[in-house]
């Protein structure tokens, strides 16, 4: 069933087309004025239900079961992840040597030619601490709506990311950003369940809002990022128990600077191979 298209902001030309039960508009082209017309659909959707994705509409797609991710206590879940993560990984966190070897499957003529990587001594967590708390309302770096700072994501995106401009716009009929992937089924090796509970929470607690899915890669804008160490590294914790390669294994960055990067950072971006 398809629904009707705002009057304002004027959307180019497109067209409907189904995922799972429900049907999704795609702009035919990329719009050339989307940095202004982001934050206009996004301030927008509370009335019309309505949440702007840059995504390709001939990706593969597989849309979720939302109560899938209705049933997924959050903090339980990723304390036991964290549990399994730690023991997995305590060996190369406790002995700097491990990042200097070489799997044995290297061959011996490009050895010479491979950085080892970088030592990582872990998060500064022994057991799951829980969710990071919110980010901060008021004060030094506060003060972004999440239109604005998704606005500044759509504009980074434009700038940095060739492939984005291949992309079509997807108006999605969803209750929050955060199920717009489920909805759209983005088809990626991430855990598509536990990254849409990730996503509401970081919703309510960062006001993130998921602004592209293409690809294997995820881009979403953060109004209230934690401003201090502490904060960041509890949060970093929940990036990496999202499973997205480029925090754990491309190759794996060391724990403290991923989480320093992302004091007062207004996006995200993961991604799976």
């Amino acid at each position: 069933m398809t629904f009707p298209l705002p009057a304002e902001p004027p959307l180019p030309s497109g067209r409907f087309e189904p995922r799972g039960d429900v049907e999704v508009w795609f702009s035919d082209e990329l719009p050339d004025d989307l940095v202004e017309l982001w934050p206009r659909l996004l301030e927008s959707a509370d009335v019309t239900g309505l949440y702007p994705f840059i995504c390709w509409r001939d990706d593969p797609h597989q849309p979720e079961d939302l109560s899938e991710v209705d049933a997924i206590r959050l903090d339980a879940v990723l304390a036991a992840d964290f549990a399994e993560y730690r023991r997995r990984r305590l060996p190369y966190w406790s002995n700097p040597a491990a990042a200097d070897v070489l799997p044995d499957s290297v061959p011996d003529d490009v050895r010479e030619y491979i950085e080892p990587w970088p030592h990582d001594p872990g998060p500064p967590f022994e057991s799951w601490p829980g969710l990071a708390a919110g980010g901060p309302d008021t004060g030094a770096g506060a003060g972004v709506s999440a239109a604005q700072a998704a606005q500044r994501a759509v504009e980074e995106l434009l700038g940095g990311e060739p492939f984005v401009h291949t992309c079509q716009l997807a108006l999605v009929p969803a209750r929050r950003s955060a199920d717009v992937p489920a909805i759209v089924g983005w088809a990626a090796e991430a855990p598509l369940p536990l990254l849409t509970a990730l996503l509401r929470s970081w919703e309510e607690r960062f006001g993130a809002r998921v602004v592209s899915g293409f690809g294997g890669a995820l881009t979403v804008s953060v109004a209230r990022p934690p401003l201090d160490v502490p904060h960041a590294e509890q949060l970093a914790l929940e990036h990496v128990l999202s499973t997205a390669d480029n925090i754990v294994d491309d190759p794996p960055t060391p724990f403290p600077e991923y989480a320093n990067g992302l004091v007062g950072r207004h996006q995200w971006r993961f991604w799976w191979d």
